[in-house]
């Protein structure tokens, strides 16, 4: 039996803390999931490529590869509870700057919004999970980041649930005739120009109200009495924390790992809506097999942080992502409604992923040099950025010889999901401290 299971994964006098900075992790799945079916939106209203709309993302996950080391450098000299604090800011001014982007009607204004809101997401991502890891023993450590990741997945359903029955069910431009055509694409410009007023007030409208929610956030964890890190022991150079970093293998191959994983992550669920175009499906209605895709996530990633009291958690990573390509195979070579399935059924299988390779990758570092360490698989989400530029611009090719060009772009989460399972691998043969 796991000598962890007789650990409480929460002891009592961690309880509130966590329960408080638990609560940072439904608030940026919100932000993740309200965001995705954006891409698919601004590309419709602004008339714009599916690649120039992927910049969505790029300014989205590029603000997490911009402000990651800064905000580990930050909590390194400050603390934990300062740089959340500073994070729910940048969060709240980023949501905000959504009312001027709209009157505006810039798309670069948006992407601008998105991008200074990651740097608060930049801070919350890189504090609160170490913060976690360090409230209780090691032992369970791997095991009480699951259960705090697990709440990130409600918080990104209920951003799907906004999107799909406040977003994009309003808005005129995906307004489809009885063939089901975009009646937009044919009006004159004149009218397009109203309507690309009225939806991007829709768009603007969540994320107004999002700004008002952080704020509030802020002032709870403000007024609360948070655990301190411990500075008993003095701290070494950044600068040696990155070398023995750098030298670390398992610890060098987590960040890859976790950049492949994110990029998969978002390429999967950013575009299950243009592969139910492709099949004649809405983005409203498409919207809701994301939703579907999401609630699947949720209850695997609950069950698998069950099985991690009986299973190793390497070995689980290894299994789920063999599973993964498997599913995602399927996705790529089957066309019509059974592809779909299993693009949908492909969440379940990158569940554990994330807090799992983050654990993998900082177990056994000093406190001194995970801070750092949490930095480096922040600064990973860029995989989010890079990758689904490239899927869009696949997607635009619309076909390639007799596949849909959005099938064959699947071969990216692929390729990501193989490297995973090599990792998960090295870490059971190679790297197994």
């Amino acid at each position: 039996m796991n000598n962890s299971e007789r650990v409480p994964v929460v002891s009592k006098e961690f309880l509130i803390p966590f329960i408080l900075i638990t609560s940072l992790f439904a608030l940026w799945g919100f932000a993740n999931d309200i965001t995705n079916p954006m891409v698919a939106a601004f590309g419709t209203v602004m008339e714009i490529s599916t690649a120039k709309a992927a910049l969505v993302q790029f300014a989205f996950y590029g603000g997490y590869a911009t402000m990651a080391i800064p905000a580990a450098l930050f909590v390194r000299k400050y603390s934990y509870k300062k740089g959340i604090l500073l994070g729910l800011a940048l969060y709240a001014f980023g949501a905000l700057l959504f009312y001027p982007a709209a009157q505006f009607e810039v798309f670069g204004f948006f992407l601008g919004s998105l991008y200074i809101l990651t740097f608060g997401l930049a801070f919350l991502e890189t504090t609160a999970n170490p913060y976690i890891l360090s409230m209780g023993d090691e032992r369970t450590a791997t095991r009480r980041l699951n259960l705090a990741q697990a709440f990130n997945p409600i918080g990104s359903l209920f951003g799907m649930f906004v999107a799909s029955k406040f977003i994009l069910t309003a808005l005129d431009s995906d307004k489809r005739n009885e063939m089901g055509a975009l009646i937009f694409t044919t009006l004159e410009e004149a009218k397009k120009a109203i309507i690309r007023t009225h939806d991007l007030a829709i768009i603007r409208n969540p994320y107004v109200i999002l700004g008002v929610v952080v704020i509030a956030m802020f002032v709870v964890i403000a007024i609360s009495k948070m655990p301190k890190r411990d500075k008993s022991q003095s701290q070494g150079s950044a600068a040696d924390s990155f070398s023995r970093l750098f030298k670390n293998g398992k610890y060098r191959e987590g960040v890859l790992a976790q950049l492949f994983y994110v990029a998969a992550q978002i390429m999967c669920w950013t575009f299950i809506i243009q592969y139910a175009d492709n099949l004649g499906i809405s983005k409203a209605t498409a919207q809701n097999y994301n939703i579907l895709a999401m609630s699947i996530f949720l209850l695997s990633r609950f069950i698998s942080t069950f099985l991690m009291k009986y299973v190793n958690s390497k070995k689980l990573l290894t299994i789920f992502a063999v599973c993964a390509m498997i599913t995602i195979s399927g996705v790529i070579l089957i066309e019509g409604m059974m592809g779909l399935y299993l693009l949908v059924t492909t969440s379940a299988f990158m569940s554990l992923m994330f807090p799992t390779i983050y654990g993998i990758a900082l177990n056994g570092l000093s406190e001194e040099d995970s801070a750092l360490g949490a930095a480096g698989l922040v600064m990973a989400i860029v995989g989010g950025a890079l990758m689904p530029i490239l899927q869009g611009s696949i997607i635009d090719m619309k076909t390639i010889g007799s596949y849909a060009a959005v099938n064959i772009s699947f071969v990216l989460p692929f390729i990501c999901f193989c490297f995973i399972a090599f990792y998960g691998y090295r870490t059971l043969s190679v790297h197994k401290n």
